[in-house]
């Protein structure tokens, strides 16, 4: 048993191909973490979920900070299970080993760098499951500035909490300090209720819930996500207008002469302007190779 091995995690990981972090976590560049701030959650969904990742969210948390904002980052994964002697004695002898001090939640804290989200399955343990309180919340934003948590678990010491500038996504409230559970994996595969994280992927925190969106895919996301809301944009104003109508815009492919004035409209309106750098070479390829006349629309 290994924690955060860093051969372990690039073997998880192996579609990403740009920078990663020493612990071998995918290293998405931070100008897409900034566009995803822009984004809505739905927005970020749509081509995770048509591409076949149907178990990337939740929406069954509680928000520390009910106030609108977003958490964005990159996630550092752990994931823990009901105490067990002999298993205690493996994992901590583990831990010592690599050099760690403390305890689980600890290791997992420690290990934390600028930008990043805890994402911790704590398997719904909310009674001597609270993960962080107001110590490990002050250095969760310390140490990550503007990251925060995910728990599938339970925090305390909430008023302490409230007044960290640092968003944490959780399950329930108890007095309780953490007890009596045992650390299996971290910096591997981990469950949030119904959505699945690994490292390195970036969590979308907004709308109601969490997102994670696997690193190989968050620049097409980004992109896709950008192209979805400028089509938008422009529809709107075209059916206004008068010149197309819904059943043109809702279609999944459009035209090359809607491609050319979209195109035109992002270059020549001042709400195109930060979206002048998207290429729409494969929205033409489509149109020119597709079924122009299909109604059917994008989920």
């Amino acid at each position: 048993m290994k924690f955060s091995a860093r051969e372990d995690i690039i073997a998880l990981t192996p579609q990403w191909k740009g920078e990663r972090f020493p612990d071998g976590r995918p290293r998405v560049a931070d100008k897409y973490l900034k566009k995803l701030e822009e984004m809505t959650l739905e927005e970020i969904w749509k081509p995770i979920f048509v591409k076949g990742y149907e178990s990337q969210f939740e929406g069954r948390l509680q928000v520390l900070h009910d106030d609108g904002r977003k958490l964005i980052g990159r996630a550092v994964t752990a994931t823990f299970c009901p105490t067990r002697p002999d298993l205690h004695e493996v994992t901590m002898a583990e831990g010592a080993a690599e050099g760690r001090h403390g305890t689980y939640n600890q290791w997992v804290i420690d290990s934390l760098v600028e930008g990043d989200v805890a994402v911790i399955d704590m398997y719904d343990k909310i009674y001597k499951g609270t993960f962080v309180g107001g110590n490990l919340t002050t250095a969760i934003h310390t140490r990550t500035k503007t990251g925060g948590a995910i728990i599938w678990g339970g925090i305390r010491d909430t008023e302490q909490m409230k007044k960290i500038d640092t968003q944490v996504y959780y399950r329930g409230i108890d007095p309780t300090p953490i007890r009596e559970f045992e650390l299996v994996s971290f910096n591997g595969v981990t469950r949030i209720g119904q959505a699945v994280c690994l490292p390195g992927d970036v969590v979308f925190g907004g709308g109601g819930g969490v997102l994670f969106i696997p690193s190989h895919l968050v620049a097409e996301v980004v992109d896709g996500g950008a192209k979805t809301h400028v089509k938008d944009d422009f529809g709107f104003e075209m059916i206004t207008s008068g010149k197309f109508t819904t059943a043109q815009i809702d279609k999944a492919t459009w035209t090359e002469e809607m491609l050319d004035m979209l195109l035109e409209w992002i270059k020549t309106d001042p709400r195109g302007e930060k979206y002048r750098d998207l290429d729409w070479t494969a929205e033409y390829d489509a149109a020119r190779n597709g079924d122009p006349t299909d109604t059917q629309s994008a989920l």
